[in-house]
């Protein structure tokens, strides 16, 4: 029954999905590096990525539909709702003293049906053959070159969006955002405003996320209400998958920030392989979310059992 069921399985099939999740996985890389600037730089638990997402895909694709905008400029328009949607959970936390998770949750939910009213309905289509698309699905089942600069220009994206973030977080603002997120504490005493800063920061954050979500609702040709949900796990996957196995290699590099940014990308790459490995063992769809939950609990778990259990061997030894 066993040799039966691996007999089924098609390695053609798995290499040609490979492709798709290379594509994926790169653009929802862009997602991740928000993530990662408030997870680990501010330290900050922000839940307004899963809205956030489906905002800029909303946006992006609105606009190229409604007010024939070029695909490229509308995704300046993604990021900026990105950055509107994060300020909004700055405000609610620093202004108004509410929790960092509730404040997320609260402009998350309030983005569903702010989603609903940009997009007037729950899905909006956008066809490759009628606007001249960033990117696309189609691109990767085109000919050599096509598949070519489409994988070139998304990966240049990625090097050029880390290469701004590593000299931004390297000025004065930017160490105030890194410090703000260090120890708060501390920041206040050399006079640094953290409130601003933390503003500052989410609003970065969720305007790369809302630039991913433009980039990704023309990827696959139409923006969806329901898009960005579960996106926070993903990002945190792309982020700790990236840090565990790249992350020693990331600490004894004189640019480790960049390559760390680098690690948090290609770690969204290897989540998308992983995630088309299980779908190609024949894994039930529905189960999705859940074999994402233990993807991501498997590679949290590896640097707390690597420190324990290295630890007792040491103990051992002496």
């Amino acid at each position: 029954m066993i040799l039966s069921y691996f007999a089924s399985l098609s390695l053609t099939s798995l290499l040609n999905k490979m492709p798709n999740a290379l594509g994926q996985g790169l653009i929802w890389g862009i997602m991740a590096l928000g993530v990662y600037i408030t997870y680990r730089l501010l330290d900050f638990p922000d839940l307004t990525v899963d809205g956030t997402l489906a905002t800029g895909g909303a946006v992006a694709v609105m606009l190229v539909r409604g007010a024939g905008m070029e695909p490229w400029m509308a995704l300046i328009f993604a990021f900026a709702a990105g950055m509107l949607a994060g300020m909004v959970t700055g405000l609610l936390h620093t202004s108004l003293g509410i929790p960092g998770i509730l404040a997320g949750i609260l402009t998350q939910l309030s983005l569903y049906s702010i989603n609903l009213h940009i997009m007037g309905k729950s899905n909006q289509p956008i066809n490759v053959d009628q606007y001249r698309l960033v990117v696309s699905a189609r691109y990767i089942s085109g000919d050599a070159l096509t598949k070519f600069k489409f994988y070139g220009g998304v990966i240049l994206g990625c090097l050029i969006l880390v290469a701004i973030l590593y000299c931004y977080f390297g000025t004065e603002q930017g160490q105030a955002i890194r410090a703000t997120g260090c120890n708060k504490n501390m920041a206040r005493a050399q006079g640094i405003n953290t409130n601003f800063h933390t503003v500052l920061a989410l609003m970065i954050s969720n305007g790369l996320v809302g630039l991913s979500g433009g980039l990704f609702a023309q990827y696959q040709g139409s923006s969806d209400i329901n898009m960005g949900r579960g996106a926070i796990v993903i990002g945190l996957a792309s982020v700790i998958i990236g840090e565990v196995l790249f992350g020693k290699f990331c600490e004894k590099r004189k640019m480790a920030f960049a390559f760390t940014m680098v690690a948090v990308i290609i770690g969204s790459v290897i989540y998308y392989v992983v995630i088309n490995f299980v779908l190609w063992l024949k894994m039930p769809s529905e189960d999705l979310k859940l074999f994402s939950a233990i993807v991501v609990a498997v590679f949290l778990a590896i640097p707390y059992l690597k420190g324990k259990y290295g630890k007792k061997k040491g103990v051992a030894k002496q």
